[in-house]
């Protein structure tokens, strides 16, 4: 048994592929667009997350670090150092208030940015905005 493969048929598995495929995106895309309200954490954005947030971009925190997958891979992921430092807002600040202030000679290490109290609490804030966000299980491990 021999058929012959027109371009008509061709054409038509073509446009009835690209309906299919375009009725799957939509409905993909409809699907997250209504998961997002229950996964965002909006509710919980407040000035000092949003200043901690401003913080983060203009010391370019994510020139090094990763936030929940975007970013750079020289440092650590940061979408769940909240949880990972146990949900303790000091030993965040301590951490980055200890950083020394020429680096560890043949090391990466994160540098000195000398923030204030405030400025810490509000980069605290952000970290414990962001590791509270559900993204169903990123990263897989604790240490990101």
């Amino acid at each position: 048994m021999q058929e012959v493969f027109t371009k008509s048929m061709a054409r038509n598995i073509y446009y009835g592929g690209s309906a299919f495929f375009l009725l799957l995106f939509l409905a993909l895309t409809l699907d997250t667009h209504q998961a997002w309200p229950a996964r965002d954490n909006h509710q919980n954005i407040t000035e000092q997350v949003a200043a901690g947030k401003r913080l983060w971009e203009r010391n370019n925190c994510i020139g090094c670090h990763t936030l929940l997958g975007e970013g750079a891979y020289f440092a650590p992921e940061l979408g769940n150092v909240y949880k990972r430092f146990g949900e303790n807002k000091e030993a965040i600040k301590g951490f980055i208030k200890s950083r020394p202030v020429d680096g560890i000679p043949g090391r990466r290490s994160m540098p000195q940015f000398n923030f204030t109290d405030a400025e810490l609490d509000e980069i605290v804030e952000f970290l414990k905005y962001t590791s509270e966000i559900n993204t169903e299980n990123w990263p897989p491990n604790i240490q990101g």
